[in-house]
């Protein structure tokens, strides 16, 4: 039997959880579901300052701090210099977020789900969703889920939330989803217990290793876990001619530093792996639907953007919603504007950063911070999350890329082999070529 509702959200993570909380709070009939039950693991533990005022907005801030490790800042370790390069977010032009935290995904997804539901949402778990119609400017949307005792439910509704993260449901059925050209990569990941932290404040600093084939992260837990991590080329993880877990230790054994740090630790579980997730989609929008967060694009974990993004899109996704049902044409338009900018202006802001992180000319920038022409601040402005236009940060961005390419030019010799380098670590057909390494 369909039943009716106003909005069905697919993907019951942060940003389709966050969607259902705020739509219901308006008073829509909203369903929420979610393909597996929580809680269910999920990579992507740390957080950015600009995640506090939306855990205040939604009323779990109490609950997301009762399971955090607060995370005051960020440390960036390169074994081309002697001396390692620590932030701190109180520093940005902003200091009004000085701090956020680093959390379990499955303790942090599912406080966010329940309070979906305890809002209003009708929220199901278990619940894969094998049909759905976008419909059109003259037919309302319709979703169709099965449980997985077997059970089908099917909605109409007016409008449709995409928040199915890397599965990008509606992207692949209109087929609008594209590799990203300018970035491309892969991951594996895993979880250890003793791993040897920082002291004090610094404690739940999150830690980005540089090393030859890519970066490193670090994520303190407040279990006693660690969260570790290699984002890497392509290139690199087409070589694999071991066993995962043997893969992934003997590329920690490359990076001194971070092996050093797990010299004591034990893998508690093992390890995993994922490829290729540079993506991006031709629009984030249409007549009776959005898509939010890693269901429009995800670029690369390096800054922790991607919970905070997820968010945000969220926040303006739902305005779109709401204008729309209440037939508020202009609101609507508005809405709509400004949900645009939020899901383009984010991860512009991030993909600069991105897409140099591994050069040498960059690193240097990073391991040697200069706070002339408010370069720092506007940078920390950035890693901790305000890149929305709240806070006033281009003047710095500008002169900090005016340094970066002045820096490059000056280098030439040694820009010109990043790029080639790069150029090659990005290409699907580099399997069988010679792996390039990183320098100084």
């Amino acid at each position: 039997m369909q039943r009716e509702c106003d909005v069905v959200v697919i993907g019951g993570g942060p940003a389709g959880s966050t969607a259902a909380t705020l739509l219901a709070e308006r008073g829509h009939k909203v369903v929420l579901l979610e393909k597996e039950s929580h809680p269910r693991f999920h990579i992507g533990e740390s957080l950015l300052p600009a995640n506090m005022p939306l855990f205040e907005r939604l009323g779990v801030a109490d609950e997301i701090n009762a399971i955090g490790m607060n995370k005051w800042g960020a440390t960036f370790v390169s074994p081309w210099h002697d001396h390692t390069a620590g932030f701190r977010f109180a520093d940005a032009t902003d200091p009004s977020m000085p701090m956020a935290y680093q959390v379990r995904r499955s303790e942090f997804d599912e406080i966010l789900f329940r309070r979906a539901a305890a809002a209003g949402a009708e929220a199901y778990e278990n619940a894969r969703v094998r049909e759905f119609d976008l419909g059109d400017a003259h037919t309302p949307p319709s979703v169709k889920a099965t449980s997985a005792d077997g059970t089908v439910r099917e909605w109409r509704a007016k409008f449709i939330v995409d928040a199915t993260g890397r599965d990008t449901l509606i992207a692949n059925r209109l087929k609008i989803k594209r590799r990203n050209p300018d970035h491309n990569s892969a991951a594996m990941y895993g979880h250890f217990r003793n791993a040897r932290r920082d002291c004090g404040e610094l404690e739940g600093n999150i830690i980005i290793f540089w090393f030859d084939h890519g970066w490193f992260w670090f994520i303190p837990l407040k279990d006693g876990i660690t969260s570790v991590g290699a984002v890497v080329w392509p290139y690199y993880m087409k070589h694999r001619d071991r066993p995962l877990r043997e893969f992934f230790l003997a590329t920690i054994a490359m990076c001194p530093g971070l092996q050093e740090r797990l010299a004591e630790a034990d893998m508690v579980a093992e390890p995993e792996a994922t490829g290729n997730y540079s993506y991006r989609c031709d629009s984030c929008q249409g007549e009776n639907y959005v898509m939010l967060g890693d269901a429009y694009t995800f670029i690369d974990p390096v800054f922790s953007s991607g919970v905070m993004l997820a968010m945000n899109s969220a926040f303006a996704g739902t305005d779109v919603i709401h204008a729309k049902l209440a037939n508020q044409r202009a609101a609507e338009a508005s809405a709509r504007e400004r949900f645009n900018f939020v899901m383009r202006e984010g991860p512009k802001q991030f993909s600069w950063f991105i897409y140099r992180v591994t050069n040498p000319t960059l690193r240097e920038l990073f391991m040697a911070p200069s706070d002339k022409w408010d370069m720092q601040k506007a940078l920390l402005s950035v890693l901790a999350g305000d890149v929305f236009g709240r806070t006033p940060i281009q003047r710095g961005l500008r002169m900090f890329r005016l340094v970066y390419y002045v820096s490059s030019i000056f280098n030439m010799r040694r820009t010109f082999k990043a790029w080639r380098r790069r150029a090659f670590s990005i290409r699907d057909d580099s399997k069988d070529a010679p792996l390039p390494r990183m320098t100084g």
